[in-house]
Parts: structure tokens; C-alpha cells; sequence
């Protein structure tokens, strides 16, 4: 019994002991568990992925149409106007107000801030005194500033100045004479009506400040530089005045900038029917990419057996019913009806294309008439409004029907993988099982082959005999 014993606590590899090939037994009864159990989990989830993946390429070009589409909703598209001026020194924007049409401009004078200039002094350091000045840009308040040790040099009252808000700059100028320092100031603000006033008042009749300010209201003893100056310009012949040189609404919806006088130009603004032409041309791209890809993932290859991942789909079929419906149905009763009238068509593969020559017609000749088609007089009742609506139904991400659609296969695919996860428990809990009885089934076997050596032994000692 020893000698059975020492052979079977030797056997530390499954079949070693039985002489069988018991762990091949193991590894196919595993694989055919797999096989049976795991592979048709496996083939569903991929099914799954392939799925989602697909909803993925269908949401992508529905973005991409949504975009297109909201494009084209927006109202100020067909307000918006493109303009060109022959000369040069106007430049000119313009707001959806603008009118369009051909107008002559002619600028005779720019508008200039005025600037006075004090007599020079040797030193910037000098003091100048104990008194107070007083400024007054225009209209806005008066600021007073009394003179004193932190600001009378001609550098601190230039700080001074500039700190008041008075809506005055202050600057040292140096002329290059044996007195060259000269406090320059200059209104914020161009025209006449922003003109400077300035005053100086002190007990002490010896003030340098006096001398380079004066006692006088106004000017002083001041040096006008720069007379205070509005700019003057005509439009179609009408003599127009402005403050600055940035005319606002002296043409409704427009603003000149000027920068320089000169001859007669003309300015013409005309709608911007290229932006909308670009518009059109994006979503007839964006709608035929979406066909193109509705194709392919609900195709059917005879010949390979194979076919597309939406293929049957019923969301997918919807969408591309209705929005095909969006594209041939008509809309009110206006001139443009319907796309083709724009030179829109619908062609038998279900893409869109364009009449080049049809479509620009329209814009030159009726752009209210394509506005009113897109977007409905109201704004909102059009063509392309009931398609963003469509479309939002189905990409809103709390109620779309894509989404939707994307979050039940994303909880069908976590079902999977918990199935998956269960019925792999349950195979490693067999295979667990299966393998302590074949181990015990190769122990019992190693004992038996031992004790029949054993006894097979002991006859041939005996017939030796």
C-alpha cells in the first residue's frame, strides 16, 4: 500500500496519472460550451455595435443638414446686402435698415478735434503756480483743477489734465526752440460742438500759469492749432454736416466712415443674393450626402449576401419618407411653390440638383418671393422651417427619435454583456466541476494501474517460485 500511495500523491498534472488526455477533453467540452452558450451573445452584440455605429454615419449627415437648413431659416440671410463705393477715403457698412440703390457721395470736408497750444517754457519742472484752471470739452461738465505742490509743473498738470476725464488729452509738444515745452491740448471729440473752453484764475497776478493760460474765459492766452471743425459731404446733391467722421444714417441703415475729402463717388448697394445662392447650394449638398448615406446603410448585395446595417430599419425608413415628403410638397400660395420653380429638382434617385441659371433668375428678379418661399411672410412658416422642425424630431437629444432609438440599442447591449458575464460564470462553474471528477477520476485510475503493477508483481515473484 505504500508503494500506492507515493504514486498517486505524485500526480501534479491532470491525465498524468491515468495515462488519458483528459485536459484536450476539458478544453473541448469548454470550447463547445463557448460555442453553444458565449458565440450567439457575442454575434448579437456585435450586431448591436454595428448598429449604433451606423445611427452614428445617419446622425452625422442629419447634423449636417440641420445646419444647412437652420442656415437658411435665418431671416437676415435675404436682408443681407453687399456693397461697393468707386472711390476711395468712404468706407461703408450697412444693417438690414439699409435700402438698396445707387447714391453719390462727395466729401468736401473731415471733421478735425480742436487743439490749443500754451506759449513755451525752458523746463517741464517749472512750477507754475498756485491758481485753478478750469476746462469745459462742448457740452460736458467743467472740471476745475486747483494748481498745488503734487501737480503745478507742466508735467503734472498734464497728468492732471489727462486724469479729470475731462474729455480733454493733455501732451507736452517740444518745438525745438530755447523755450521748446508747450502743453498741447486736445478735444476727445471732433466737430464743432465739442470746442474747448479754458480759464485760469489766481490771487497771484505773477503766475507762470497766467501768462500761458490768461485770465479770459475761452481760448485765453491759448494758440488754436487746430480749429474745432465739422465734416461736410453731399449725398445725391444734399448737403450733409456730422459731428465725426463716422456718418450714421444719413442713408438709412448705412454708415460712411470718412478718411479723406475728394471727387464724387458712387455707392451701390444691392442685396447679397450670392450669400443665399451659397446657402441654397450647401443644402441641396447637405440633403443629397444624407440620401447618399441612406443608401448605403439600408443597401442589399444579391450577389454577396451581405447588407446594410439599417437595412429594414423602421426609424431609418421614416426619416427618409418624411423628409423626401418635406422636398416635394408644396408650400402656400405665393410665386414659389415649390423647389423646382427655384430650379430645385428632384431626381429619380432621390438627390436634389440645381439650375444654375433658374435659380439666380429668381434671386435677381423676386428675392422677397424666395424669402416668403423659405421662410413663410411671417418668418416661420416656409419651405425650410418645417424641415428644421422635422429634423429637430429627430436629433433632440432629451425627445429625438434618434437618441431614443441609440439609447434602447445601448440598453440592449448592456443586457447582452450581462448575459455574456452570466453565462460565462456558469461555464467556468462547470469546467470548475468537470475537472475536480476528472481529477478524481485520474487519481482513482493512477491507483488502480498502480495496485494491478503491484499485484502483477507479486504473481510473477511467486510463479519464480
Amino acid at each position: 500500500m505504500t508503494t500506492t500511495t507515493s504514486s498517486t500523491a505524485s500526480i501534479t498534472s491532470l491525465g498524468v496519472g491515468s495515462g488519458l488526455d483528459l485536459e484536450s477533453i476539458l478544453e473541448s467540452l469548454e470550447e463547445s460550451k463557448t460555442t453553444s452558450l458565449l458565440d450567439p451573445i457575442t454575434a448579437q452584440e456585435e450586431s448591436v455595435e454595428a448598429e449604433i455605429s451606423a445611427y452614428g454615419t445617419l446622425t452625422s449627415a442629419l447634423d449636417t443638414l440641420q445646419s444647412a437648413a437652420e442656415a437658411l431659416a435665418d431671416a437676415s440671410l435675404y436682408e443681407s446686402l453687399s456693397t461697393s463705393i468707386s472711390g476711395s477715403g468712404v468706407a461703408v457698412t450697412t444693417s438690414s435698415e439699409a435700402v438698396a440703390g445707387t447714391y453719390s457721395i462727395e466729401v468736401t470736408q473731415l471733421a478735425q478735434a480742436q487743439s490749443l497750444a500754451t506759449d513755451g517754457i525752458s523746463d517741464t519742472t517749472t512750477t507754475l503756480g498756485t491758481g485753478t484752471l478750469t476746462l469745459q470739452a462742448g457740452s460736458n461738465d467743467a472740471v476745475s483743477i486747483t494748481l498745488d505742490s503734487s501737480n503745478n509743473t507742466l508735467e503734472g498738470l498734464r497728468d492732471a489734465i489727462n486724469d479729470a476725464d475731462a474729455g480733454i488729452t493733455a501732451t507736452i509738444v517740444s518745438d525745438g526752440s530755447d523755450s521748446p515745452y508747450r502743453l498741447v491740448l486736445t478735444s476727445d471729440s471732433t466737430g464743432t460742438e465739442a470746442a474747448m473752453t479754458v480759464s485760469y484764475s489766481s490771487s497771484d497776478s505773477s503766475d507762470l500759469a497766467a501768462s500761458l493760460f490768461g485770465y479770459a474765459d475761452g481760448a485765453g492766452n491759448m494758440t488754436e492749432t487746430v480749429a474745432a471743425q465739422d465734416a461736410e459731404l453731399t449725398i445725391n446733391g444734399i448737403a450733409i454736416t456730422s459731428q465725426s467722421n463716422t456718418v450714421e444714417e444719413a442713408l438709412q441703415g448705412v454708415t460712411l466712415t470718412l478718411s479723406d475729402t475728394g471727387s464724387s463717388q458712387t455707392l451701390t448697394i444691392t442685396r447679397d443674393t450670392d450669400s443665399i445662392e451659397s446657402a441654397i447650394t450647401a443644402f441641396v449638398d447637405a440633403y443629397n450626402d444624407f440620401v447618399t448615406t441612406v443608401d448605403e446603410l439600408t443597401a442589399y448585395d444579391a450577389d454577396a449576401g451581405t447588407s446594410g446595417e439599417l437595412l429594414g430599419d423602421s426609424t431609418t425608413r421614416r426619416i427618409s419618407t418624411e423628409l423626401a415628403s418635406d422636398i416635394y410638397t408644396q408650400i402656400g400660395s405665393g410665386t414659389f411653390s415649390y423647389l423646382s420653380q427655384l430650379g430645385i429638382a428632384l431626381e429619380s434617385d432621390g438627390t436634389l440638383s440645381i439650375d444654375e441659371d433658374t435659380l439666380a433668375s429668381a434671386l435677381e428678379d423676386n428675392i422677397d418671393a424666395v424669402s416668403e418661399f423659405f421662410i413663410g411672410s411671417d418668418g416661420s412658416s416656409g419651405f425650410i422651417t418645417r424641415m428644421t422642425e422635422d429634423l429637430d424630431n429627430y436629433l433632440d437629444e432629451d425627445t429625438g427619435l434618434i437618441p431614443a432609438k441609440t439609447d434602447s440599442l445601448d440598453n440592449k447591449l448592456d443586457q447582452l454583456e450581462e448575459r455574456y458575464d452570466e453565462k460565462q460564470a456558469l461555464i467556468d462553474s462547470e469546467m470548475e466541476r468537470w475537472r475536480e471528477q476528472f481529477t478524481e477520476l485520474d487519481t482513482l485510475i493512477s491507483t488502480l494501474n498502480s495496485t494491478a503493477d503491484y499485484l502483477t508483481e507479486q504473481f510473477e515473484a511467486l510463479n519464480s517460485d
